[in-house]
């Protein structure tokens, strides 16, 4: 599946959270929590699993930035 067709759910700089298409400058949603935006792409795209934004530290030391 190509980037343009994959949905993205990133926490933004107001710590809400976005829903965004691969290749779209713009959000389709904004919502308050990430459990809001999983369950907008579940009702909207059910067809489709979004790549959740998730920054945290791996015992590897690197960053595990999506899941």
């Amino acid at each position: 599946m190509a980037n343009e067709d994959r949905l993205y759910i990133e926490r933004r700089a107001d710590r809400r959270y976005s829903v965004r298409w691969g290749n779209a400058e713009r959000a389709s949603v904004v919502t308050e929590t990430q459990r809001e935006a999983i369950n907008w792409v579940r009702e909207r795209h059910p067809g489709h699993r979004p790549e959740v934004e998730r920054v945290r530290n791996t015992d590897r030391g690197g960053r595990d930035k999506w899941r």
